[in-house]
């Protein structure tokens, strides 16, 4: 059975840092690319960053700079390190693996909030 379990996530000040990680099980985690997609209140889900099994790596034009998403395939986790962040990174952040599949965590919250 797959699985991809979210954590790390909170809440932060403007300007604050969070890094989110996702364990993955029961996929061949090595050749799957990987990504972050979040969902603000009142908006449709969106691409954050994405991992190709190769390491290669894109982001959202609104994260760049800010955000980066790396990959240890010996702990079969991604993580995405956010800092700078702003308000309008309020979202719920959804782990995605992606090869033959396509699998899907449950979230972790992420509030960016004085």
């Amino acid at each position: 059975q797959v699985q991809l379990v979210e954590s790390g996530g909170g809440l932060v000040q403007p300007g604050g840092s969070l890094r989110l990680s996702c364990a993955a099980s029961g996929i061949r985690f090595h050749i799957y690319t990987m990504a972050w997609y979040r969902q603000g209140p009142g908006k449709q889900r969106e691409l954050v960053a994405t991992i190709t099994m190769t390491g290669s790596t894109n982001y959202a034009d609104s994260v760049k700079g800010r955000f980066t998403i790396s990959r240890d395939n010996a702990k079969n986790t991604v993580y995405l390190q956010m800092n700078s962040l702003k308000p309008e990174d309020t979202a719920v952040y959804i782990c995605n693996a992606r090869f033959s599949g396509e699998y899907w965590g449950q979230g972790t919250q992420v509030t960016v909030s004085s």
